[in-house]
């Protein structure tokens, strides 16, 4: 299969997603990454995330791809939840996602949750590039461990660059091995589930989003450029979802 080795030490694969106006020239699946072209509505070409296999395994290098170019709009969003497991030696597991979007374009990137499971060791990496004219929704949430465990170790990085200039970069670390303090009041505060909803674009420059709190435990914070990002803590994946869910309905997409 393209995009595929096997090491010594677990799987490496690359899955790449181009857009145009035009369609999907590449759609390239790869190891546990199937990729599917599916329904949209309105003018957005639809690609479903499908794991092939259980992935990431503790030794595995996965990374998918995905560029907009000019004028196009994407929906990525993905079939069942991303399980981070552990290996048969410990090693240390990583996810890098790269996502460029054009002058004119639009990406929602709309995945379901990443578990991390008892045991697991994932670090998951996330570079994002906009061109000053691009438009982001970009969603990504956390689990910490399955109903009555506790969870693995989670490293997630996320970084945004618009026309070539930093917009944001966040690390958060969870689980054994993570600096002190990630479970306490000033992190987590014994939630289990945590998301992020991050929104770009220009429209944004002359009116710019204002900080509030949108929940007991949701937070909008603007960004120094035209956007904003929403965090979001909970006892469980469900109400996560359900406090970015009611920003997305009311503020941003219509009925997909």
């Amino acid at each position: 299969m393209a995009g595929v080795t096997l090491g010594a030490a677990g799987l490496r694969a690359t899955a790449r997603i181009v857009a145009t106006p035009e369609g999907l020239p590449v759609l390239e699946g790869a190891g546990p990454l199937a990729l599917r072209r599916t329904r949209a509505r309105g003018p957005y070409h639809r690609v479903t995330v499908v794991g092939a296999m259980s992935a990431p395994l503790g030794g595995d290098r996965l990374a998918l791809e995905a560029e907009v170019r000019c004028g196009t709009r994407l929906d990525v969003d993905s079939a069942a939840a991303t399980i981070a497991l552990p290996g048969r030696g410990g090693e240390r597991a990583h996810y890098g996602v790269r996502l460029t979007v054009a002058d004119g374009g639009e990406l929602r990137w709309l995945p379901e949750q990443l578990i991390s499971v008892r045991g697991s060791d994932l670090r998951m990496r996330t570079r994002i590039d906009l061109a000053p004219g691009a438009r982001l929704i970009f969603r990504e949430e956390q689990v910490l461990g399955r109903h009555g465990e506790p969870p693995g170790t989670l490293t997630t990085r996320l970084t945004v660059h618009r026309a070539g200039r930093p917009l944001l970069d966040q690390e958060l670390a969870f689980g054994p091995g993570a600096p002190g303090g990630w479970d306490g009041g000033a992190v987590l505060g014994g939630h289990r589930a945590a998301g992020q909803l991050l929104v770009v674009g220009p429209e944004f420059t002359d009116r710019p989003a204002e900080a509030r709190l949108l929940g007991e435990d949701v937070v909008l914070t603007p960004l120094a450029g035209p956007g904003f990002l929403v965090t979001a803590l909970a006892p469980d994946a469900r109400l996560v979802r359900r406090a970015l869910d009611d920003v997305l309905r009311t503020h941003l997409l219509p009925s997909r």
